[in-house]
């Protein structure tokens, strides 16, 4: 017979036993949620003082995002934890990724004192001790950038990608080392020629379509992602590479060379619309990628917001002056010109000194209002935002709250923070041409790529209407008169931004000029930037855009 006291000892072993077991499980499932929610800090807090002590929570939340990346994991999805031999838990992982589709296995973690004594093979299903997950890719077929008459603009593979519109489809070729983690977390490799700028890098994961290769097991210190070919390692998963789709543009191969031909040996950008549907229908320089003070082209902006609130009429008069004071501070016409008359003559010549304190009447918050509605701070609609984020395509400006009088001020003059590209100020001249209604401004036409924005209106038509016959007076008599083309009226806006850099004659400008035609019936529209020039828009920027129209009008 046993006795009694043996019974309940052993009755209280198998009870701790039990005990000890269900917490390890509970431990698993716990962390394993954790790696699910992307809770790294909470995974953290669940391993040994001893672990922690030798990998810091940075170096261990960045051991689960590499092996993410290399294996281009979209989720984590934890079955059931379990008992393994020695105390360890097993936890089985199901690991969806975008190259290499599900990868099935099991961790095994080992558990010290309630808390899992981590190291990094623990970052994905299969690993073993003293691995890391990494691959070895295969590039799909590079497909085509086509203009809008299906003519290519792009073709071919690699380095020998070519292309006839560079100013649109960018480059391909071997990314830059700050480019890398952003290709290599796309599932590309990070030393192989792939889109780097324009719609090649935009659009990388549709040219370039889906790589293929193997997701392997390598030893620790082995370079990661892309192993090299020299490491051997475990194969956990294998894809087929799979060819990129071609994108098909709003770009007019006539045009597009007519506008690059334009812009020849200048510094700057420019970009033209089709003035109806607002498609861009060619590209040259930096037309959309980077944002430059406007100068007095966001005049257009503050006479809409101005107009909106009844605080000008074009029978107003304003007296000629050659500065106003604001705050102190004295705030000049260009060139220090005494500048006034009634409101058509002082937006013809670009008056400063009326344009700053009517900015300043208008308010910050009406000023800002305004600008939105015609695009400012918000994504340009070339495309679906997600690729917008791909290719670090930047918005257009204008800082929000403003500041002090001073600050609304130059910011009605286009100058303060406010930032826009040629795409942004063609836009700003589209929504007059039509009407008061922004369109958005796709370049491509494939269904699947176009931004999800509406129309919107930003001005009533009798507004719109004021501002044509404005920038139709700009061209004909005011700043902008090198902008006229024969056989069509013109509607324009110059602006000249000061940069802060020199002084006098020698002082840097960047020259501006934006305009649609015809004015009555636009077909289109153009802006032009010159960046970093002497010269005023009305001398350098308005007769490109004049040669441009011509041909477009042609």
């Amino acid at each position: 017979m046993i006795p009694l006291i043996a019974i309940a000892m052993a009755s209280l072993a198998g009870g701790a036993y039990l005990g000890a077991t269900s917490g390890s499980k509970q431990l698993g499932e716990d962390f394993a949620s954790r790696w699910e929610d992307r809770d790294y800090r909470g995974m953290y807090g669940l391993i040994t003082p001893e672990s922690q002590a030798e990998y810091s929570e940075i170096e261990f939340q960045g051991a689960y995002e590499e092996a993410a990346i290399a294996a281009t994991t979209e989720a984590v999805e934890p079955g059931r934890a379990g008992r393994a031999p020695g105390g360890d838990v097993k936890v089985s992982v199901t690991a969806n990724t975008r190259l290499f589709g599900t990868v099935d296995g099991e961790i095994s973690l080992p558990v010290q004192n309630g808390r899992v004594d981590w190291a990094p093979h623990l970052t994905f299903p299969g690993l073993e001790s003293g691995e890391r997950v990494g691959r070895r890719l295969v590039l799909g077929e590079r497909a085509a950038i086509l203009a809008a008459d299906g003519s290519t603009l792009a073709t071919g593979q690699g380095d020998a990608r070519f292309s006839d519109a560079l100013d649109v489809t960018g480059e391909v070729g071997e990314p830059s080392p700050e480019l890398v983690p952003a290709i290599q977390e796309e599932g590309f490799p990070g030393d192989e020629p792939t889109g780097i700028s324009g719609l090649e890098r935009s659009l990388n994961t549709v040219l370039g379509g889906k790589p293929g290769g193997d997701l392997l097991a390598v030893p620790d210190g082995t370079d990661l992602p892309d192993v090299p070919d020299s490491v051997d390692g475990r194969v956990l998963a294998s894809s087929k590479a799979v060819p990129g789709k071609p994108v098909n543009t709003t770009i007019d191969p006539e045009l597009q060379d007519a506008t690059v031909n334009a812009m020849s040996g200048v510094n700057g950008g420019a970009v033209v619309l089709n003035a109806r549907t607002g498609a861009v229908k060619a590209v040259s320089g930096f037309g959309y990628s980077t944002p430059q003070p406007p100068g007095s082209t966001f005049k257009i902006v503050t006479t809409a917001a101005a107009l909106e609130g009844n605080q000008v009429r074009l029978a107003d008069y304003f007296a000629p002056v050659e500065s106003v004071e604001i705050l102190g501070r004295d705030l000049f016409n260009a060139h220090d010109e005494s500048c006034g008359g009634n409101f058509t003559e002082a937006f013809a010549k670009s008056c400063n000194t009326v344009f700053a304190p009517l900015g300043i009447e208008v308010g910050e918050d009406n000023l800002v209002d305004t600008s939105e509605k015609f695009g400012f701070n918000s994504p340009p609609t070339l495309f679906a935002s997600q690729y917008l984020e791909d290719g670090g395509i930047p918005s257009s400006t204008i800082p929000d709250p403003i500041g002090d009088e001073l600050q609304i001020g130059s910011s009605a003059i286009g100058q303060g923070e406010v930032l826009a590209t040629p795409l942004q100020m063609a836009s700003v001249a589209q929504t007059v041409a039509m009407g008061g209604m922004r369109s958005p401004t796709p370049i491509v036409s494939d269904e699947e790529l176009l931004s999800d924005a509406k129309p919107v209106r930003v001005m009533p038509k009798e507004d719109a209407a004021v501002l044509r016959s404005l920038m139709e007076s700009v061209v004909n008599y005011g700043t902008g008169y090198l902008g006229a083309v024969t056989g069509a009226q013109v509607a324009g806006k110059t602006g000249t931004a000061e940069l802060g850099i020199g002084k006098g004659e020698k002082a840097l400008l960047d020259a501006w000029f934006t305009a649609f035609a015809p004015s009555k019936k636009p077909k289109y529209v153009v802006c032009v930037l010159v960046a970093s020039t002497t010269e005023d828009g009305g001398e350098v920027a308005a007769p490109i855009a004049s040669q441009i129209l011509s041909e477009a009008l042609s």
